[in-house]
């Protein structure tokens, strides 16, 4: 990749979820010209044959831009919803017993199927039961193998095959269904970068994706049952990044206990080095109408005060009516909020503390340095990714120009915070390094002549995880004279 393009201005990514109002190739430049940093394929929606040409659309867009670009494939995760009725509709009267059991005859006003075993054996008296949505509440009165009697507390219409959320017990589901396996090796077929595990309860659910996924794709952890907070640390460990992911924990919380939520996810992802995703509902007024409400601006802008990777739309970009004007609008807060010179200190809430190492160690002096000697910008030498998260942990004041000889790599880094990721070739000296430091510097327009930049790599070079050199240089501006080498 030899092309130049502009890093963005801003630091924090935006992800933007394709569907039919945006999967076509022109749509999916558009997106990214208004403000997209990676995209988003929703398995959930859509056979696999589908996503082919999206997936295609997108590394076609790579090429042309001479850029890595990200994909994330969003598994579906287990679905719970109950069975059918006769007139396929029925109306739950608020104290009236409702009953959920085994049998497959459809339902009426006193009674449903239930075609999920599991629940009955974890089910305890006094757990809610939450129908379409969280509209409809029925609490558990007495239960056994075959059947869930239940008080309607919250009534209303039930129709055919509305979801079911259990928000108080945690369910013995497989993490991921028979679809999801499938749709995993689809996409690690395709070649995306990150999948994405929906409804994840603890962190033993991690182990069987990371094993199938085998190293092909990064592991994003969707934090959206009330169970999964109970084991927050362990999960955010087990995975290489998260989402929080508010449409189902706002089903299954209170409304008001899902910012505090947030803020917590987002603070221990930071805290221990995994790249953040908040999501769901962000635009959500953007789907039908061109401008944003204020309340949805300000969301936007506390995600991005609270230092949050990447930001995410979901309907807005891939139904909605106006997908491209949701991405700019997007970026237009994000860049807006950057912008707010107590931006940079409000960042900095989240305290995150160096390992004992000495890649860290390192990471967090590049970022003082940095601001001390007024550099332009940290570049950064890597294979695995691994130094690049060490930095961007630490929230420097200035971009990253990340260098990386594996495209994989730089293809993941497109949900890290304020990392523009060019795949080269790797440097097999000390000076081979400052020299391809200094000209990727100026070819990708992160400094000019006269300024100072940060170079951090590890010496041995070609030797993962050796991060031990912080390198101060200035640009005179010549170092591209002469030099018709080519750096991909």
């Amino acid at each position: 990749m030899t092309a130049t393009i502009h890093p963005r201005s801003r630091k924090v990514r935006v992800l933007a979820t394709l569907g039919p109002a945006s999967s076509t190739p022109e749509m999916i430049a558009k997106l990214f010209a208004a403000g997209a940093d990676a995209f988003r394929v929703n398995m959930s929606h859509g056979d696999q044959a589908s996503k082919i040409p999206v997936i295609e659309a997108i590394r076609g867009l790579e090429k042309s831009l001479g850029r890595p670009t990200t994909i994330l494939a969003d598994l579906q995760g287990p679905k719970l919803r109950v069975g059918r009725f006769a007139e396929g509709k029925v109306m739950l009267e608020t104290g009236s017993v409702f009953t959920l059991d085994r049998d497959d005859i459809e339902g009426d006003a006193t009674r449903v199927q239930l075609p999920h075993r599991e629940i009955f054996a974890a089910i305890e008296p006094g757990a809610r039961l939450l129908l379409d949505d969280g509209k409809l509440v029925l609490h558990v009165i007495e239960h056994d193998a075959d059947r869930i009697v239940t008080r309607v507390t919250v009534g209303g219409a039930l129709s055919n095959s509305k979801g079911l959320n259990v928000p108080d017990v945690v369910l013995p589901l497989a993490a991921l269904t028979p679809k999801d396996i499938s749709d995993m090796a689809f996409a690690l077929e395709q070649g995306v970068d990150w999948v994405a595990m929906s409804f994840v309860q603890r962190p033993e659910d991690l182990a069987e994706g990371r094993k199938l996924i085998g190293g092909r794709a990064a592991l994003l952890a969707k934090i959206e049952k009330p169970s999964a907070v109970a084991r927050l640390e362990e999960i955010v460990e087990g995975c290489d990044g998260v989402m929080v992911a508010r449409g189902d924990l706002g089903v299954e919380l209170p409304p008001e206990a899902v910012p505090p939520l947030q803020k917590r996810i987002v603070e221990t992802a930071r805290r221990l080095g995994r790249p953040v995703v908040v999501a769901t509902q962000m635009l959500e007024s953007m789907i039908t109408s061109p401008s944003p409400t204020r309340a949805e601006v300000s969301d936007v802008a506390t995600a991005v005060y609270d230092g949050a990777d990447a930001i995410m739309l979901s309907a807005e970009s891939a139904a909605g009516a106006w997908p491209i004007e949701s991405v700019a609008m997007m970026n237009s807060i994000a860049t807006s909020v950057e912008l707010d010179p107590a931006h940079g200190d409000r960042v900095h809430f989240t305290i995150t503390k160096p390992d004992p190492t000495t890649a860290d160690a390192l990471a967090e002096a590049a970022k003082g340095i940095a601001r001390t000697v007024s550099a332009k910008a940290i570049i950064c030498f890597t294979a695995s990714g691994s130094t690049a998260r060490r930095i961007a942990r630490e929230r420097p004041s200035v971009p990253m120009l990340v260098l990386t000889p594996e495209i994989s790599t730089a293809r993941k880094l497109g949900l890290l915070w304020g990392v523009h990721a060019v795949h080269t070739r790797d440097v097999d000296s000390f000076e081979d390094m400052v020299a391809k430091a200094k000209r990727m510097a100026l070819r990708h327009n992160i400094a000019a002549a006269g300024d100072r930049v940060i170079i951090c790599a590890g010496v041995p070079f070609k030797t993962p995880g050796s991060t031990n050199v912080l390198h101060v240089v200035s640009l005179t501006g010549d170092e591209l004279k002469g030099y018709r080498g080519n750096e991909g």
